[in-house]
């Protein structure tokens, strides 16, 4: 009998505990529902496919539903749930950052927040405190609708991370 796999209990779970293992990794409840209803997946790259299609037709709405549950860059995910520990482990490039470069993360944050309307978020997996620094800055030149399009691309990327995480055995 092969092994149960994370993602074969995705498939067969009860939709609440289904659910609870999605949102760790998009907290958008759109997206959640949609991945649940089209249950199952038959491997992670089919699972993966149909989140980007989701995450493609979000409203801007979902989106924000989604980046209220990331913390700021350079801010520490509190909690112990598996969101908040993958939070964490992705931002260590900016717990390590100098003193200095903190402190611009929070200034810059704070512009970003004033000028977008929402936390700047970043896939930070593998960058340095300096590195998200500099691309803050840099989007903080876009205009609204081109900042919506980053912060998609961003957000699926980390979701896609996410899945890789929750459902490989």
């Amino acid at each position: 009998m092969p092994d149960v796999t994370p993602l074969d209990r995705l498939n067969v779970a009860e939709a609440a505990e289904a659910e609870r293992e999605l949102l760790a990794c998009c907290a958008s409840r759109r997206w959640a529902d949609e991945l649940l209803a089209r249950r199952p997946y038959r491997d992670l790259a089919g699972l993966r496919r149909v989140s980007h299609a989701v995450l493609d037709e979000l409203s801007w709405a979902d989106i924000g539903e989604a980046l209220a549950a990331h913390p700021r860059i350079g801010e520490r995910a509190a909690g112990a749930g598996q969101e908040a520990a993958w939070s964490r482990a992705e931002q260590a490039g900016a717990a390590g950052a100098s003193e200095r470069t903190q402190e611009d993360l929070v200034a810059g944050n704070v512009a970003y927040e004033e000028r977008f309307g929402h936390v700047f978020l970043i896939c930070a997996t593998g960058l340095s405190g300096e590195a998200m620094l500099r691309a803050m800055r840099e989007r903080l030149g876009n205009d609204p609708a081109t900042e919506r399009d980053v912060v998609r691309a961003e957000l699926t990327k980390i979701v896609d991370l996410r899945l890789g995480k929750a459902f490989t055995s």
